[in-house]
Parts: structure tokens; C-alpha cells; sequence
């Protein structure tokens, strides 16, 4: 995964109205109701059905840190859909989404300016056209390339042309980022 797309899990997870489950016990359980059987819930995990139905009864608490952590991504991947929906639904036509990194942004610029890319620190609101892009992109398995074209397209747009008021000829292109964190 790269790092918008991190970000946009994290941004997901923050939207929460209840907590998911904690316990491991929980959580297979959790997995159980969502995935019908014990086969489908060792599949998703990379386990066999045996373990599943050992950690479902508390008889094995402790897995491996490997398979803990792919138990707490299903569960938070299946956790509270239609909350995740409507936040996302929101972002994309009325709200947008607001992007913080610090990232090398390289520029093409016109003939008698800096064309050098340099690190910058934004904290940038953009508008709903591109949290829906964004998210689309994202749906049908855009890579991290075309997310952080998106997202360079958003800051270009609304941060370094200024809505269209300066830097006409600027096109901007997302390169090294430090840390990115997105939030809607």
C-alpha cells in the first residue's frame, strides 16, 4: 500500500461511531458472523478452520503477531460499512476532504521561473470533485501513482494556482513524500 492510500484507511477508521471489537475471541467471532463459516474466516486470515474454531472458543489466545494483524485488518476492513459510506458520500458532494503533507512537489513551469522541486508543508482543503475522484480511483484499484496524481492535480488546483488566479502555466507533480494524512 502507499501512502495515500494508508492515509485514506486511516481517515476511514477515524469516522467510527463504536469501537471495534477488542479481544481476539471478539474479533474471530466478529469475522464469523461476517464470513458464514469458519473456512471462509481461515482463508481471509491464512490460518487453517481448526485455529479459527480454536481462537473462537478461547482455547488459543495468543497468534502469532503475523496473524493477529491480519485478523484486526479484516475485522476493520468489515467494521460499520454503511458509516464509511456515508462519510465518503458526504466528502464527495458537499464536504470534500482536507490533505496534510510534506512532500517534494516538482514543477513545469514557464520559461524565466524556478522549476526546482523543494519539500513544503501544506495543510490544504480540497473540494468534493476530488475527494470523489479520489475515492472512485481508489474503488476500482487505481495504484498509488494515479492516487497521488489526484491528489497533486487537487493541491495544484486549489494551492499553487490559487483557483485559477495565478501560476497559469504551472503543473505540479506530487514526488517524495515525508508524511501524508488525510482527513473527511
Amino acid at each position: 500500500m502507499g501512502d495515500i492510500e494508508d492515509a485514506l484507511d486511516r481517515a476511514d477508521t477515524e469516522g467510527f461511531t463504536r469501537e471495534p471489537p477488542k479481544s481476539l475471541q471478539a474479533r474471530v467471532n466478529f469475522l464469523l458472523r461476517r464470513l458464514k463459516t469458519a473456512r471462509a474466516v481461515a482463508a481471509e486470515i491464512g490460518v487453517t478452520a481448526d485455529s479459527v474454531n480454536r481462537y473462537r472458543r478461547g482455547a488459543r489466545r495468543r497468534p502469532p503477531q503475523e496473524i493477529a494483524d491480519r485478523i484486526e485488518a479484516a475485522v476493520l476492513a468489515r467494521w460499520q460499512p454503511r458509516v464509511r459510506e456515508r462519510r465518503r458520500r458526504q466528502a464527495a458532494t458537499a464536504t470534500g476532504i482536507t490533505v496534510e503533507t510534506r512532500a517534494q512537489f516538482g514543477y513545469t513551469a514557464p520559461v524565466g521561473t524556478t522549476d526546482d522541486g523543494r519539500f513544503r508543508r501544506l495543510t490544504v482543503h480540497l473540494p468534493p470533485e476530488y475527494a470523489r475522484r479520489l475515492f472512485e480511483a481508489r474503488e476500482q484499484g487505481a495504484g498509488d501513482r494515479r492516487l497521488r496524481e489526484i491528489v497533486a492535480e487537487g493541491l495544484q488546483e486549489v494551492y499553487f494556482k490559487d483557483g485559477g488566479r495565478r501560476a497559469a502555466g504551472l503543473e505540479v507533480e506530487l514526488n517524495n513524500i515525508d508524511y501524508f494524512d488525510v482527513s473527511f
